[in-house]
């Protein structure tokens, strides 16, 4: 090699300097700029909503001793208000990833986890009720000293109450229904004649 290609690798070399080798955990630290995400007034309101505030309400719910239609109004309620919650933590997260996946967001995390939770209590609780209620619409009842069909309760509620759940056999529940809504309208309508 020649004297002038020596120099001038030599001087390439020190003008580009020493290439340092950088580990892929600072790479990545790098690439990833941390967001504000979790100093955000929604990062804020996420962290004080919470699911745990409906244990009460649903142990009234759930209380075999109280009026059934009492009961499923409260149901009713109740999965309201968690769908509710459930639906505003997937709606701020999926606007905002960083919410989910940054450091200290396990409070954000762990509060939408309890309100999907119980989201799945209160849909189990209130479904049951609701096919009981649907199995046993109408009950043996006694007026003026003859036994009669009676609704167990309005029927409407309890119409609506399927609705709400959007059961994949919500059909087959809701004919049930208007099939047990005409006996009590027959028998009445008997019995108005009768007199």
């Amino acid at each position: 090699m020649s004297k002038r290609i020596v120099a001038t690798l030599s001087s390439v070399l020190l003008f580009t300097g020493c290439v340092k080798e950088i580990s892929s955990d600072e790479r990545l630290e790098r690439e990833t700029r941390r967001s504000e995400a979790l100093k955000s007034s929604t990062a804020d309101d996420l962290m004080g909503m919470k699911c745990d505030d409906i244990t009460s309400e649903l142990s009234k719910a759930r209380d075999d001793s109280a009026p059934e239609d009492k009961r499923l109004a409260i149901y009713s309620e109740l999965f309201d208000k968690v769908k509710e919650r459930t639906t505003r933590f997937d709606e701020a997260l999926s606007r905002n990833p960083d919410l989910a996946y940054q450091e200290g967001s396990q409070q954000i995390i762990a509060a939408r986890d309890g309100c999907v939770q119980s989201s799945a209590d209160v849909r189990l609780d209130f479904e049951g009720l609701v096919r009981e209620l649907v199995n046993l619409p109408v009950v043996d009842d006694i007026r003026d000293g003859k036994p009669v069909k009676a609704a167990r309760l309005s029927f409407e509620s309890l119409r609506s109450a399927i609705e709400k759940l959007n059961l994949d056999d919500k059909d087959s529940l809701l004919t049930r229904l208007a099939n047990a809504e005409k006996t009590v309208e027959v028998k009445a309508t008997t019995r108005k004649r009768d007199k």
